[in-house]
């Protein structure tokens, strides 16, 4: 069935009163987004002796269990049948590809370089949101993303040389191709959200993270892939196994427990809020990155770099702002119908 247009989705709503929460929406997402941005934080610092199958294995193992409880709470096993398997599943492939390519740029890419790429996201989204849910996009709207696209040519600076920028050209597609994968799986979120919990679609996307990761388990485990191999960005992903030493152990702990509330917090929200109104406050992970890169590896953006993520933040913060005065003319559209 073709989603329900966004205005549609204001004037009928299902009896729980779900999709019509954005305050909730919003709380949800800003808990999303600042356990996104330690999660990064953790998965770059351990990305020099780990791989990246094992970490994602890890936490999803983990986080499994806390999201477990989370559907118990929310009405038990019955919350998992659904009549749109399919959508499930591509959903779950998309997030999985989403976080397999962002962390993969992470161990060639600064976190700030690759967190201000990676929110190209959230303009894709209102972009995707014409096919995906029927939305209507005004030209302002479609400029602003244009404008976020010419952010993201600054910061790749494809006319420099390879020996100018952190890692070559091609490293900077991971976290676009994440941007894309992640968009992609916000909408099937809202879509599959009018009748399916938030713990049940995070519990869709664990199992899906532990069976691909076991999968690389299988097949590269042993790191003999990574053999002779100089892109950090490949060693990352192919080096083999080795158990959690000293307070790595507690970090790898840290991975579930944010695996668990990322998942849930970033369903919830776009299960309460329309994607308009959900997306721009995900750029609140740009300056949460830019503090971790400093703070512990002593990286600053460069001037150039910064005019990218400031491109990429005012588009975001201008279709906000339409969303918001577009808010304003429905409520003030129904209210006249209702007087």
């Amino acid at each position: 069935m073709i989603a329900l247009r966004e205005k549609d989705y204001r004037m009928i709503s299902p009896p729980s009163g779900a999709l019509q929460k954005p305050a909730a929406g919003i709380g949800f997402i800003l808990v999303g987004i600042v356990a996104i941005s330690i999660n990064d934080m953790l998965i770059k610092l351990l990305s020099g002796g780990y791989p990246l199958h094992q970490m994602v294995f890890t936490r999803s193992v983990i986080g499994i269990v806390f999201t477990l409880m989370l559907m118990q709470i929310e009405g038990g096993w019955h919350i998992l049948r659904t009549r749109a398997p399919g959508l499930h599943l591509l959903r779950a492939m998309m997030l999985v590809l989403a976080n397999l390519t962002f962390f993969s740029a992470l161990a060639s890419l600064p976190l700030a370089e690759t967190t201000a790429i990676f929110f190209i996201a959230p303009l894709l989204i209102t972009l995707l949101s014409i096919p995906f849910l029927g939305e209507k996009v005004g030209p302002l709207r479609i400029g602003a993303v244009i404008v976020g696209f010419v952010g993201v040519v600054i910061m790749v600076r494809p006319w420099e040389s390879g020996e100018t920028r952190p890692a070559a050209w091609y490293i900077y597609l991971l976290p676009l191709l994440a941007a894309l994968t992640y968009a992609i799986n916000q909408l099937l979120t809202r879509k599959l959200g009018a009748t399916s919990k938030a713990s049940a679609m995070t519990a869709y996307v664990q199992v899906n993270f532990i069976i691909v990761t076991l999968v690389f388990w299988a097949i590269a485990g042993d790191g003999r892939y990574a053999v002779g191999i100089e892109n950090e960005s490949l060693i990352f992903l192919l080096r083999a196994w080795v158990w959690p030493q000293g307070r790595d152990v507690w970090l790898f702990l840290g991975l579930g427990l944010n695996s668990a509330v990322i998942g849930y917090a970033l369903a919830q929200a776009y299960r309460l809020a329309d994607a308009g109104t959900i997306a721009p406050f995900e750029y609140t992970g740009l300056p949460l990155a830019i503090f971790w890169g400093w703070m512990i590896w002593g990286e600053w953006p460069a001037p150039l770099v910064m005019v990218g993520i400031a491109l990429i933040l005012g588009s975001g913060l201008f279709v906000f702002l339409r969303e918001r005065q577009k808010g304003r003319l429905v409520s003030a559209k129904q209210l006249q119908r209702r007087h």
